[in-house]
Order: C-alpha cells, then structure tokens, then sequence
C-alpha cells in the first residue's frame, strides 16, 4: 500500500503545482507587458499630431493590462493548494490551468499590442477606424478571458481528484 502512495504522491509532485501557479502569471504578465508597450507606441505617434486623441485611445493598454489579472486570479488560487504531500495528477491538473491562461493572455497580448498600434494610427487619420479598432480589441481579449474559463475548469477538476487521493506518508 505504501508503493501505491508513493506512486501517486511523490515528494516532487508540488514542483509542477507551483510550475502552473508561476507560469499563470509569468505569462500572462508577458502578454500584458507586450500588449501595453506596442500599443503604447502607437499611441505616442498619434498624441504627436493629434493630442486630442490621446484619452481616447487608452483602451489598448487598459485591455492589455487586464490580462494580467486573469492570470493573477488563477495563480492565487493555485497557491494555497500547493503543498508537500499532494497528488500528480492534481498538481499536473495546476500545471496545465497556469499553462492554460498563460499562454492565452500571451497570445491575446501580443495579438492586443499588434492591434492597437494599428488601431491608434488608423483612428488618428480617420476617427470612424476607433470603432472597428474596439471590435477587434474585444475579440482579442476573449481569446485571455477563454483560457480563465478553461482554467478554472481545470482548478474545479483538480479540487475534486484531490479529495479523492489521499497523500498520507
């Protein structure tokens, strides 16, 4: 019985927990950084010659900056559950929702910075382009808000296996 637990509890188990728990936010950090800094360049063009704008096109790095919260969220729910003695699969379950929003707020980040650096510089020539630029702006951070759901799909799921995985040694 004691081959059965070490089986399912070992001692590096927790590592992969904390694995996801830092990678929700180190990643999501990133997309957010990058998401702010591209499109915080194309607002520093457009202020130039059109500082009347400025305000308005805040939105990209406002988008951008949440991101960081979704991983946040997941992170700080991983946390306490990482401890010495836990399960495998429930700390690969935590690793794959930190991957999961991760990656997701990386990817609406980088795909956030790309638009508002058009977005800004086409809405400075023509303001009737701030529109579609907020459309597009939307469906790029759905792509982060999806990886939150899957995650905390993931953090349900893990919850329940460890109730039913004893780790006691």
């Amino acid at each position: 019985m004691d081959y059965i637990y070490q089986g399912r509890c070992p001692v590096y188990a927790s590592f992969f927990g904390a694995m996801g728990c830092s990678m929700a936010m180190v990643l999501s950090s990133l997309g957010a950084a990058y998401g702010i800094a591209k499109s915080g360049i194309g607002i520093s063009a457009v202020s130039v010659m059109r500082p009347d704008m400025m305000v308005r096109n805040l939105m990209p790095p406002i988008l951008a900056g949440i991101l960081s919260i979704y991983g946040l969220v997941v992170a700080v729910i991983i946390a306490p559950s990482v401890k010495e003695k836990s399960a495998l699969h429930t700390n690969f379950m935590q690793l794959g929702a930190g991957l999961t929003v991760g990656l997701s707020c990386l990817s609406a980040g980088f795909t956030i910075g790309i638009i508002g650096d058009a977005g800004v510089r086409a809405a400075g020539q023509q303001p009737r382009a701030f529109v579609s630029m907020m459309m597009m702006l939307i469906f790029a951070e759905v792509l982060g808000i999806y990886g939150l759901i899957v995650s905390l799909l993931l953090l349900t799921q893990s919850a329940k296996a460890g109730e039913i995985t004893v780790c006691a040694y």
